[in-house]
C-alpha cells in the first residue's frame, strides 16, 4: 500500500511527496480509510507513529470539497507543543489548497488568535482551556464542525482537562465524525469514547511492546547520586540527543541547571515556562544546537524527534504505558537507541512490572569508575526526586 492508492487530492499527494513520505506508517494504513469513509475512530498508538498525518490527511481531503472560511475541523491537544507540532504539520500538508488552520492556546496574547479567526479559519488546533475561552468570549462558532478530534486523550485526562472537554462537547454539532487518539485507555477514557464515539472502528497499534531497537539498562544508584551519575554517563556515551524524563517540574528545572553547569548545552521543558521559553527549547533540540532536553512526561508529548540517541528515565515513571511511551522516543527511523533508566532500593515493584510485561529482566549495569559511596549532601538533588508524588485528583489546572 502506498498513498497514491488512496485516492487523495493530487495538491495533497504532491506535498506528501514533496515531505519525503513514500509508504503510509501502519496506522495511516489502518486509519486512513475509515476516517475517509467517515466512519468514527478510536485508535490506542504512541507518539512517532505517524498518527497527526493519520488524521491530518483524511481531515485535508474532506475539506476540499464543501464551504470554506469557516471552522470544519477542531483538534484538541493536552499541550501547546503537541497544539503546534500538529499545525505545523497540516500547514505542510495543505500547501497549496487554501485550507487554513490556526493553534489557539494560552500563554501567548489572544488578540492575534482572534484575528485569524475572523479571517476565517477551516482547522483549529487548540488546547482546552484557551478553546473555552474563546467560546466563552464568542469568538470562535463550532457549529460548523464536521470532525472532531481528540488527540493524546490519556494526557488531558491526567492533565485534568476531561470537565473542559465535556463543556466543548456541548457547542459542537451531534451530527460529525468524532476521532479519539491515546497512547493508554485509562477507564475514565474508554468511558468518555463510548459516550462520543458512535461504532468506531477501532485500531491499536505499536502500544505494549518497546521498539525491538532499543537497548534497555537498569543503572542501580542511591537517590541522591542520581545528578553525578547522569553526568558521569553523559561525559562517557557517545549520544546525538538525549531526553532525559524526571517526574516533576522542580526536579526538571534543576537537573537541566545542574547540567548546564557541568558543560552540556541542556534545557528543561517544563510547564512553569513561557511560551517562549518552551518553544527556545524545542527548536534547539529539534535543530541539534540544544544537545540535551530534561523534560516531565506531559510537557514532552510534543517532541518528535527521530534523532534522538537515548532516553534516560532520571526517575522510573510509574506505569509501564509511560515507560514504554518514554524509551520509544529513541530508535526510530530504523536507528538503534538505548535506554537508561536509575532505579533505587524505592523502586523494585516498578521494575518488577515492566519485566512482567517485556517478559524477560533488563540488564543491570554499575559503573566501576564511579562512586557509589560517596554520601548525601545536607540538601540533595537527588532526594527531591526520591518522593513520590500522591494520588493527586483529576481536576481541571490552569489554562494550557
Amino acid at each position: 500500500m502506498n498513498f497514491d492508492t488512496l485516492d487523495l487530492n493530487p495538491i495533497i499527494l504532491a506535498n506528501i511527496k514533496s515531505l519525503g513520505y513514500t509508504s503510509p506508517t501502519p496506522i495511516q494504513k489502518q486509519s486512513i480509510p475509515p476516517i475517509l469513509a467517515g466512519k468514527d475512530v478510536m485508535g490506542l498508538a504512541q507518539t512517532g507513529t505517524g498518527k497527526t498525518a493519520a488524521f491530518a490527511l483524511p481531515i485535508l481531503q474532506r475539506l476540499m470539497q464543501g464551504s470554506r472560511l469557516r471552522v470544519r475541523a477542531l483538534i484538541i491537544a493536552p499541550t501547546r507543543e503537541l497544539a503546534q507540532q500538529i499545525h505545523d504539520a497540516i500547514t505542510a500538508l495543505a500547501k497549496g489548497t487554501k485550507l487554513y488552520s490556526v493553534t489557539l492556546y494560552g500563554g501567548v496574547n489572544i488578540n492575534p488568535q482572534i484575528k485569524s479567526l475572523k479571517h476565517g479559519i477551516e482547522i483549529v488546533v487548540a488546547c482546552p482551556g484557551r478553546l473555552l475561552d474563546h467560546l466563552q468570549q464568542r469568538t470562535i462558532d463550532l457549529s460548523h464542525v464536521e470532525t472532531l478530534v481528540l488527540d493524546e486523550a490519556d494526557q488531558m485526562f491526567d492533565m485534568g482537562f476531561l470537565p473542559d472537554i465535556r463543556k466543548i462537547l456541548r457547542y459542537l454539532p451531534k451530527k460529525r465524525q468524532t476521532l479519539l487518539f491515546s497512547a493508554t485507555m485509562p477507564e475514565a477514557i474508554h468511558h468518555l469514547a463510548q459516550e462520543i464515539l458512535h461504532h468506531p472502528v477501532k485500531i491499536k497499534v505499536g502500544h505494549s511492546a518497546p521498539p525491538t531497537l532499543v537497548k534497555q539498562v537498569l543503572f542501580p544508584v542511591p537517590a541522591h547520586l542520581k545528578t553525578a551519575l547522569l553526568v558521569h554517563i553523559l561525559h562517557k556515551t557517545a549520544k546525538e540527543s538525549v531526553l532525559v524524563f524526571t517526574r516533576t517540574k522542580h526536579t526538571a528545572k534543576k537537573v537541566a541547571l545542574k547540567l548546564v553547569d557541568a558543560g552540556f548545552s541542556a534545557a528543561s521543558l517544563q510547564g512553569n515556562l513561557s511560551q517562549n521559553k518552551r518553544q527556545q527549547a524545542m527548536n534547539g533540540f529539534r535543530d541539534g544546537s540544544l544537545q540535551i532536553l530534561v523534560a516531565t512526561d506531559i510537557a514532552a508529548r510534543g517532541i518528535d524527534v527521530s534523532s534522538i540517541s537515548h532516553v534516560i528515565n532520571y526517575d522510573i515513571p510509574a506505569t509501564v504505558e509511560t515507560y514504554t511511551h518514554r524509551i520509544g522516543r529513541t530508535g526510530r527511523a530504523a536507528k538503534e537507541g538505548e535506554a537508561f533508566t536509575f532505579i533505587t532500593d524505592a523502586d523494585h515493584s516498578e521494575v518488577r512490572a515492566i519485566e512482567r510485561v517485556l517478559g524477560k529482566k533488563i540488564e543491570q549495569c554499575k559503573l566501576e569508575n564511579f562512586n557509589y559511596s560517596a554520601p548525601a549532601p545536607a540538601r540533595s538533588l537527588g532526594s527531591v526526586a526520591t518522593h513520590k508524588p500522591a494520588q493527586r485528583k483529576h481536576r481541571p489546572r490552569g489554562r494550557k
